[in-house]
């Protein structure tokens, strides 16, 4: 009906436009409401900021490097491969490994909303779930890249993979010439939450 139109389109407009107010609106909304605990929310957080977070990822492509049998193992079945290491849960079904090597590099963008590996890679930064990174992924992608300070010869291969609830992506890096030897431990400490997205390389820190 029109009336209803017309209390809908008004309850866009007085939404605030940046995400975070948005994100914050909702948040009293619902604390006010009584739905959800502001305490239980933050310790949700903090788990998958500060336990979580892009550590077990991290974890997952230093053994990867020093086990070819394990990697060979991620390939053929991320999701089986991260449950070994204990890294399983919501938002960690269907996993699916990607490789970067010489002639290829991977990113990884979901164009519909936000599909993120959270067991492994924790919370999505705020500019993945950003409209402009979801379009301009697929459109541009080098120049996407670019912008993250990745810049890629023009011989090498750039694939777009778009997650979805039925599959996530998880970029395995490049291994940096310069760390043969290296412990798992030392190996995990170089790997960035975006080098497993794809919008970063790893490098060893000078």
């Amino acid at each position: 009906m029109p009336h209803d139109s017309l209390d809908h389109d008004h309850a866009h407009s007085v939404l605030p436009s940046d995400p975070a107010l948005r994100v914050k609106a909702l948040e009293t909304l619902l604390v006010q409401k009584g739905l959800i605990d502001p305490k239980t929310l933050d310790a949700i957080i903090d788990t998958y900021e500060n336990k979580i977070g892009p550590q077990n990822g991290a974890r997952l492509v230093a053994k990867a490097w020093s086990d070819p049998d394990f990697m060979a193992k991620l390939m053929s079945d991320a999701t089986a491969t991260a449950l070994e290491l204990g890294f399983y849960g919501r938002q960690g079904e269907h996993l699916v490994a990607v490789q970067n090597t010489e002639a290829v590099h991977n990113l990884v963008v979901c164009t519909l909303c936000s599909c993120y590996p959270w067991p492994l890679l924790g919370i999505p930064p705020s500019w993945y779930k950003s409209d402009a990174y979801r379009s301009r992924a697929v459109r541009e992608p080098r120049k996407v890249l670019a912008e993250f300070g990745v810049q890629l010869n023009e011989d090498k291969e750039v694939r777009v993979w778009d997650s979805t609830a039925e599959i996530r992506y998880l970029v395995i890096p490049q291994r940096p010439l310069g760390t043969e030897g290296w412990s798992e431990d030392a190996l995990a400490s170089i790997v960035s939450r975006d080098s497993m997205i794809g919008t970063a390389l790893v490098e060893v820190p000078q």
